[in-house]
């Protein structure tokens, strides 16, 4: 939020430098992300740096207010005038200039009102109104078509004030010097007329009480201790009563527990006061008219949206019958022309301010298009409401709008409020455009909120925060946010402002709530660093979450990368993971009721869509992806509100093996089924979880002839292999390289995990290497072989490695033939031949007499 020091100086005096004040309000917790300064330069303080885009300091002698006296014709040119202006010199500068917002003027003669404008003398630098690219100029006197120029009438953005260069800044006022508060005369420095400081405050959605310059001026007082100047809300009523002019019936207390309002009557609408405008645009509004710029000046200046109705036009829908607002919930199909002009088909939940007629606005949101004022509007229904915050918040997603007015709101705004506001409105829309105010106010307040008092104890804040302070202390720092205390011994009773929704009546949370305001007044830089007094409690390990980040540092050593993704897909997409597959269905699914996509609407079941979408992503950069993802699936469970959610491991690889490079590598060639498994056998013997064995996978995204199934005692770990060709095509990354995937049952595989496993030592004798190969029906798998070979080499075999397969002459038909490296040695001895020949002939008889193999010659 834009919060001008000019407009918050109304409210309290600020005897800091600037960038002292944003620094002491950040510290306190509303951030001041950026500080611009028009005009004014920059304020130094030791040890503070705030980012400052370029600005334009205004010259105290040469950029000045000026008084346009008279506009005369220029003698050589149409589009051309000569501005005589008034600067505090002894005579008017003749001025030339092209603003188009000045030909009105011009050949009038004398004005009888001057017209205010910024006023540039020779030599003063602005930037070039005239250059394609934003840059400084120096005015220099050069004729412009035959007459003398050495000065220049202003455009905002020839000052750095907005981008607004159609015509100069014309003010029709006097304005004021704003450090001596009388009207300033010509020749006073722009500086002290329009010169301010913008502050941008990062508003969290829990400082809701900071939404308005007043709610920041709040802060500001109490962290300078200062006095705070509440705007006036007392109202001239002169007009007759409103009673009996207008009926309000809430249907949905909850949704709306306050609805105020008041009538103006025989009003103008013109546009506002000037300064107003200023304000307003200083903030980010447009400027519109003095009704429409009431409301949203009370909307920033204390927090409080307002809705202005066209009353005569409330009456005409109301034919005889008085006028009745009505807040309810909309009728099924009903629909509403916004202010935006967009129809909107209403929802269940959006709460509506209607007549008997049919709807008005979109509560707390945004109004309609067929009560809303216009240049013929003589007599103004002025609205200030209250709002349930949730409802609000979800209206305006649902109906994809978002105001000012929305955005407070949702927040949360006390129902204390609406009737300052409507009163602080009623009386600013006189006062500008005339007309009397009804006599009375209607308020239907049917859900008064509470007071809030909460006991604070002076030893409960010594213990949270870990220095002392008196009751006298505490006390006066929460006065100094308008607190009500009252001090009885070591104990505060604390009445807390009905603006102030974020304190908790909870005794114990409204107590750390208190807390923290002290903190912040106090100033948290303030407080001492010290050691805890209490005793630290037990370390307990967390098992479950240390074996999680083992098996994620195994696959970075490993060489993956982890991903981090949406846990939210749709059942459609899932559904590609299966061949054939047309369609899915949702009930085994946890669905959003209100997805904020449609590609996001259902929780997954599976990491394999995640990992295929982040493929899709990659494969537009890079033709190697190595990635795992470790994640929480949520399996719907029958008859329970929440779902099962069980942790998996997903790996996904392809592309080559390693980063191609300039050097030609024929062996650098797509990773297949085996590099993945590789993969597998390297997490596994990272976790010490042995005894595995692998099976045929009938996992259905797998291509059937190239994937496997990890069994651990007969329990299935998880499935591995290439991921079948129609899947791959369903996803379009059927193009390249095979996509190699894996996913895991974490939970399986971590209860698995071995924290005590042994270690051998390095070997002092030398190994003996032998090789067999072995004749097996094609039944027979590597696996078994290779097992039945370890069993009987008993402790002299040290390890078996397949490196060989063959099938054909003079193998006979189904069979095959398997080679493997053997390597047996002693810990205690160098083996003899004789005894290795011995382990040999074991292991043959061994496979001979349990799989039937023979001795390949």
């Amino acid at each position: 939020m834009e919060i001008p020091v000019s407009w918050l100086k109304e409210y309290v005096d600020i005897d800091v430098p600037v960038e002292l004040l944003a620094e002491k309000m950040t510290v306190a917790g509303l951030e001041v992300g950026a500080i611009t300064y028009l005009g004014v330069p920059q304020g130094f303080v030791e040890g503070i740096r705030w980012p400052v885009s370029e600005h334009l300091v205004w010259d105290r002698e040469k950029i000045v207010l000026g008084a346009i006296r008279e506009v005369q014709p220029h003698p050589n040119a149409d589009r051309l005038v000569i501005a005589l202006v008034d600067y505090g010199g002894a005579e008017l500068e003749a001025t030339v200039t092209g603003a188009p917002n000045l030909f009105p003027y011009k050949g009038v003669g004398p004005l009888q009102s001057p017209l205010w404008t910024p006023f540039a003398k020779e030599g003063a630098e602005v930037w070039d109104g005239h250059s394609e690219v934003r840059k400084r100029m120096i005015l220099k006197e050069k004729p412009l078509r035959g007459i003398p120029n050495r000065c220049m009438v202003c455009s905002e953005y020839e000052l750095g004030i907005s981008d607004e260069h159609e015509g100069i800044l014309l003010m029709q006022q006097q304005p004021t010097n704003t450090v001596t508060g009388q009207p300033a005369a010509p020749g006073t420095p722009l500086q002290d007329v329009l010169g301010d400081i913008i502050l941008t405050v990062e508003l969290t959605p829990n400082l809701a009480r900071c939404f308005s310059v007043l709610g920041v001026a709040r802060e500001v007082a109490a962290l300078l201790d200062k006095p705070l100047r509440q705007p006036s809300h007392e109202v001239l009523m002169e007009g007759a009563g409103i009673a009996g002019e207008v009926e309000i019936e809430i249907r949905e207390p909850e949704l709306n527990p306050r609805f105020t309002l008041m009538l103006l009557r025989g009003t103008t609408i013109q546009p506002s006061p000037e300064w107003l405008q200023r304000r307003l645009k200083l903030v980010g509004q447009r400027p519109i008219n003095n009704i429409v710029d009431v409301t949203n000046y009370i909307t920033f200046e204390i927090g409080q949206p307002l809705h202005a109705f066209d009353y005569d036009k409330l009456k005409a829908r109301a034919g005889s019958a008085t006028p009745t607002i009505i807040t309810r919930l909309p009728t099924p199909g009903e629909t509403l022309e916004t202010l935006d002009e967009v129809q909107r088909t209403l929802e269940p939940h959006n709460i509506l301010v209607c007549d008997r007629a049919g709807v008005l606005s979109m509560g707390g949101i945004i109004g309609g298009a067929e009560t809303e004022i216009s240049d013929t509007t003589t007599n103004v229904l002025l609205e200030a409401a209250n709002w349930n915050f949730i409802n609000i918040r979800r209206s305006m997603q649902s109906q994809k709008v978002f105001t000012d007015a929305g955005t407070r709101f949702s927040r949360g705004v006390h129902p204390s409020q609406a009737l300052l506001g409507v009163q602080r409105g009623i009386e600013l829309m006189r006062q500008f455009g005339g007309g009397q105010v009804a006599q009375g106010v209607v308020d239907v307040y049917p859900l008064p909120a509470p007071t809030v008092q909460v006991d604070l104890r002076v030893a409960e804040v010594e213990r949270i925060l870990g220095m002392s302070f008196s009751a006298a202390e505490c006390a006066a720092l929460l006065r100094r946010l308008s607190f009500g205390v009252d001090v009885e011994g070591d104990v505060l009773h604390v009445t807390v402002p009905d603006y102030r929704m974020d304190i908790s009546s909870d005794p114990i949370t409204g107590q750390a709530d208190l807390i923290e305001e002290i903190a912040r007044v106090h100033g948290y830089n303030q407080i001492p660093a010290t050691i805890i007094a209490d005793m630290m409690p037990a370390q307990r390990a967390n098992v479950e979450l240390e074996r999680e980040e083992l098996a994620r540092d195994v696959m970075v050593a490993l060489g993956l990368r982890e991903t981090i993704s949406y846990r939210l897909t749709t059942p459609e997409r899932e559904a590609m993971l299966t061949p054939g597959a047309n369609s899915t269905s949702h009930e085994t699914y946890v669905e959003l009721a209100n997805p904020l996509m449609a590609e996001r609407s259902a929780l997954r079941h599976t990491l394999l869509i995640s990992l295929l979408e982040s493929a899709v992503a990659n494969a537009r950069y890079t033709t190697q992806q190595q990635l795992f993802e470790i994640g929480n699936v949520y399996l719907k469970r029958e008859g329970e509100a929440l779902p099962d959610e069980p942790r998996r491991l997903g790996i996904l690889i392809t592309g080559p093996r390693r980063v191609e490079s300039w050097q030609q590598d024929e062996s650098n060639t797509p990773v297949d089924f085996y590099d993945l498994k590789g993969v597998v056998d390297g997490l596994l013997r990272g976790l010490h979880i042995g005894g595995v064995s692998y099976a045929r996978s009938t996992h259905p995204s797998l291509h059937p002839g190239r994937s496997a199934q990890v069994l651990l005692n007969g329990r299935a770990l998880g499935d591995f292999g290439e991921l079948h060709p129609l899947v791959a095509q369903n996803f379009e990354l059927n193009g390249g390289a095979p996509l190699l995937v894996a996913e895991f049952d974490l939970d399986a595989l971590l209860e698995r995990v071995e924290p005590n496993y042994g270690v051998l030592p390095l070997p002092t004798t030398p190994p003996v290497y032998q090789d067999i190969a072995l004749v097996v029906g094609e039944e027979t798998t590597a696996a078994a072989v290779e097992a039945t070979i370890i069993k009987a080499g008993g402790n002299m075999l040290k390890g078996a490695r397949l490196f060989d397969v063959y099938r054909g002459e003079p193998i006979p038909a189904g069979h095959k033939s398997l080679a493997y490296s053997l390597v047996y040695q002693a810990d205690d001895r160098t083996l003899t031949d004789g005894e290795v020949a011995k382990v040999h002939q074991k292991i043959v008889k061994t496979c001979e007499r349990e799989l039937g193999a023979k001795l390949r010659a």
